[in-house]
Parts: structure tokens; sequence; C-alpha cells
């Protein structure tokens, strides 16, 4: 990916997960459009938290709504990296949406 071509697709904070999987050609469910307002894009950060921006009062309350919640949620659309750690993220398998992915 071309930082300088961020943002990839106007999904969400400018160079988030959700951003960045969208230009990588991975679809992460987001169903408020990427602007905070539901927790459809959540997603757990394995490795490389740290490398990324605080969450903010809005994303936690977000983020009280996701099912199986951990230390290591964000929501896609709010979780930005800064490049200087790689990321292992996970979606998890009830945020998949089932309809647009065939199974």
């Amino acid at each position: 990916m071309d930082p300088a071509k961020i943002p990839y697709n106007r999904t969400g904070l400018p160079g988030s997960i959700l951003d960045i999987a969208y230009a990588a050609g991975v679809e992460i469910d987001h169903a408020c459009g990427g602007v905070c307002a539901c927790s459809t894009c959540h997603v757990i950060v394995k490795e490389g938290l740290k490398s990324c921006n605080e969450s903010t009062d809005d994303e936690q309350d977000m983020l009280d709504e996701a099912r199986g919640l951990t230390t290591e949620s964000r929501l896609g659309c709010q979780c930005v990296p800064n490049g200087t750690q790689d990321l292992v993220v996970e979606i998890p398998a009830w945020s998949r949406n089932m309809v647009k992915e065939g199974h």
C-alpha cells in the first residue's frame, strides 16, 4: 500500500484499519459507513496495537455494544496504525457479513 494515497476509500478515518483493509480487498462490515456510529467493524488487534492511535470515548461507547470484546478490541474505522509496527488483526466470525461474503 502506498501511504501517499491514504485515504484509500474514504472508509473510516484516513489510514484506519478499515480503510487499509478495503484497499487490500479485505471486506470488513461497517453498517454505519465508518463514522463510529455502530460496532459492526469490531476487530481484535492481536499484534501491533501500541502503534495505533488511542481510542476515543465515542469509540469506547460503541465498543461496549460489540460481541466478544477484548482488551485488544478496536473499531476498524477508528483504529489508525502509524506504520512503525506490523499489525495482526482478527476479524471475529460474528462480525462477518455472511450475506455479502457468501459463506
